[in-house]
């Protein structure tokens, strides 16, 4: 599968959309996470459910219209639900890697003394989003390659 992405340009092509299509919905991830994790208090492991999930639409809607817009032979509804079913998956891969990795990220950036100019960046504003930075880059392939050739397995 991996070889396909180096070997064919169309295959490498799907790949750095679906990479720009990941970027907008990490941006949506993360700007949903820290409104609701920073500014209005929720716990950061529900916060982290609920920004994945609306970066999901997103990402289904992008995906469809931009990198696989010749994959119309499945209802929407159906490609819709494969789409959603694979990032479910991807989430429960994500959740609890993130749930290991924000608490101790924290206590490593407790260590480190923000400069002056970065006092909102406190230790968990800082853990929390790079906890969140290394679930996306893992749940980015499982995603690609799972939704390639399942979710949007119409497309030569």
């Amino acid at each position: 599968m991996l070889t396909a992405i180096v070997t064919n340009p169309v295959e490498r092509t799907r790949f750095v959309k679906f990479a720009i299509v990941g970027s907008v919905g990490a941006l949506v991830d993360f700007a949903v996470f820290n409104l609701l994790a920073n500014l209005l208090g929720v716990h950061p492991v529900l916060a982290s459910v609920i920004s994945f999930s609306v970066a999901v639409v997103s990402n289904f809607t992008w995906n469809r219209l931009w990198t696989y817009p010749d994959s119309r032979s499945k209802p929407l509804g159906r490609q819709f639900a494969e789409f959603a079913l694979v990032n479910l998956i991807g989430g429960a891969i994500r959740t609890p890697i993130f749930a290991l990795l924000h608490l101790p990220l924290e206590r490593v950036f407790t260590l480190w003394e923000a400069p002056s100019a970065l006092t909102g960046l406190t230790p968990a504003v800082l853990g929390n989003n790079l906890a969140l930075a290394i679930v996306m880059v893992i749940i980015m392939f499982w995603n690609f390659f799972v939704n390639r050739y399942w979710t949007y397995n119409d497309v030569d």
